[in-house]
């Protein structure tokens, strides 16, 4: 339907209200906003009332009181383009804008080419890895509030950044979904917030790993273990013992891999660190 004049004036107007109202919720959260792809968009709901049910691209979206207003906190998968978007608040769409961003390539040379191309026994295993992880990505425990600000979940420093474009063995692979901290064998792992484990194993290419879940929809997955201190279903406070470093998996070297996921999207965890605000 063409808009009207007054209709376009009148959607301006509100997305500038919007806007307003983003600026003063960015303000109030303990996280860094980066409304690109593998980052997080914050969005005004322009309501003093908390939503029913906030979702986008039909996963449910965390929702926040900020100010005398609520916000959407919006993962956006390093697979979203640039330009408008929009999440559905109690049916209604409220859009929102994702920019651009460029992350640089990644070359790493790995000993055992079946970790690059596996075969087809590989990839049955990888297929029913998938089935398990795709619920533990989504989870979202009852009663579990997170606080969006995290500790880093070992010492050390970060040598694969959030993002990379990464090519192994001469070959493209996907993108770099989490952080990764060099740190020696066996050095103790923590939980980088309270929590519930909500699946553990090990994968053809995370190796050993735990999959951490802080509420509504905000998942940590911990990975290349030596390792697993913990077990399903375990209750977990910020700084517990999840296990130790180690190179299962897909890995050059002993090291941690951290992805952090909102409402099933992959985003840089870096911008939750509180040692990086």
């Amino acid at each position: 339907m063409p808009q009207t004049p007054h209709l376009r004036l009148l959607r301006s107007v509100l997305l500038l209200l919007a806007g307003l109202t983003l600026d003063a919720a960015e303000d109030t959260l303990p996280f860094k906003v980066s409304q690109v792809p593998g980052g997080v968009a914050v969005v005004a709901l322009r309501d003093q009332h908390q939503p029913r049910q906030v979702t986008y691209r039909g996963e449910p979206v965390l929702v926040r009181r900020s100010g005398t207003g609520w916000v959407a906190v919006v993962g956006i998968p390093l697979s979203a383009k640039a330009g408008q978007e929009r999440i559905e608040v109690d049916g209604q769409p409220i859009p929102f804008t994702i920019h651009a961003k460029h992350y640089p390539e990644q070359r790493v040379q790995l000993k055992d080419a079946r970790k690059v191309t596996p075969n087809a026994e590989d990839e049955a295993r990888i297929a029913k890895e998938q089935v398990l992880m795709g619920p533990a990505w989504k989870a979202w425990p009852a009663g579990l509030r997170p606080a969006l600000s995290f500790q880093q979940p070992t010492p050390g420093r970060l040598t694969a950044s959030f993002g990379l474009r990464r090519i192994f063995n001469g070959i493209p692979r996907s993108p770099h979904s989490g952080l990764d901290i060099r740190a020696p064998q066996g050095q103790a792992v923590r939980a980088p917030a309270a929590g519930v484990v909500v699946l553990t194993g090990d994968f053809f290419y995370s190796g050993n790993a735990v999959f951490l879940a802080h509420g509504e929809g905000v998942v940590s997955l911990l990975c290349h273990l030596s390792r697993i201190s913990v077990k399903e279903g375990q209750v977990i406070k910020t700084g517990d013992l999840l296990g130790e470093v180690g190179s299962t998996g897909r890995a050059s070297g002993p090291h941690l891999h951290w992805s952090l996921s909102f409402n099933d999207a992959r985003i840089d965890p870096g911008l939750f660190l509180r040692s990086r605000r």
